[in-house]
């Protein structure tokens, strides 16, 4: 029974370990593509380890186009994206979670008919509301749009962790004379750390990512994201350069690598700090 089990274990991770490899396979192309010194891709010639190497691309991507101008404009809209979304979702969860009152059944199967549709479908309103406001081109207009088209996901995702929190610790700290705030900030928002963090992170790269809102909203290549910068580099037929828009794929990548880098001890941390107060 111990060796079939200890079988099985080198099964799993030996699949897990391929599929690593698969997974990689991509970013490795990718890389090896951004230190190539000819733009000879589709060529025959081309391999996985370039015979020219040079980081001429690298520094191009960054002295010769608006590249940290786009990094900037990306991390901005996705930092105040986060801010705006979870800052609305957290406490509008709560209510939810624990406050009964008139219509909550309604509004919540609303909420969810609602993320069912593609945004796509209300992209003219959109248009229209932000024309009317003079927010077209403007970051404002864009975080707003991201924040109502990703609100209700991460409103669904704390929602259904406080429903996970037991309220007998809430009762026993209102026993204790916590009021509403104290305990919020506390117990709640403590113990639901590790989802608000994941959430965050989910929020913050879907705006990261996002491109079809701002391809329609923004103009202007010194306004545009990382995601409008990399397309506008492949926008002609004629004169694509891969091994520049590798270079610049690889360093837009690599902020959102370093967030999960991050993120990662603290959501451990969360989750064993959160089973140590519950």
């Amino acid at each position: 029974m111990f060796k079939y089990r200890r079988l099985k274990l080198w099964m799993v991770n030996i699949f897990l370990l391929l599929m690593c490899v698969v997974t990689l396979v991509p970013i490795v192309y990718a890389f090896s593509v951004s230190i190539n010194g000819s733009n000879s891709l589709f060529s025959s010639e081309f391999s996985l380890f370039p015979k020219q190497l040079t980081i001429a691309n690298y520094i191009a991507i960054i002295k010769d186009k608006p590249f940290l101008s786009w990094l900037k404009n990306s991390i901005t809209l996705s930092f105040l994206t986060v801010i705006l979304t979870m800052g609305i979702t957290i406490p509008a969860a709560y209510s939810f979670s624990r406050y009964k009152f008139k219509g909550k059944t309604q509004l919540g199967n609303l909420l969810l008919l609602l993320n069912a549709f593609p945004t796509i479908l209300s992209m003219f309103a959109i248009y229209r509301m932000m024309k009317i406001m003079h927010l077209i081109n403007t970051m404002t207009g864009l975080v707003l749009i991201y924040c109502g088209t990703i609100a209700i996901f991460a409103f669904w995702s704390m929602k259904g962790y406080f429903d996970s929190i037991s309220i007998d610790m809430e009762e026993a700290a209102r026993i204790d004379g916590a009021n509403d705030l104290k305990l919020i900030e506390k117990i709640i928002l403590p113990l639901a750390m590790p989802n608000i963090i994941v959430t965050s992170v989910l929020v913050f790269i879907t705006a990261w990512n996002e491109y079809i809102f701002a391809t329609i909203f923004i103009t202007g290549e010194a306004n545009y994201t990382l995601a409008l910068g990399l397309f506008s580099l492949q926008a002609t037929d004629y004169s694509r350069n891969w091994p520049l828009f590798s270079a610049a794929a690889i360093l837009t990548s690599i902020p959102v690598l370093f967030v999960f880098f991050y993120i990662q001890k603290h959501v451990v941390s969360g989750l064993a700090s959160g089973g140590v107060k519950g």
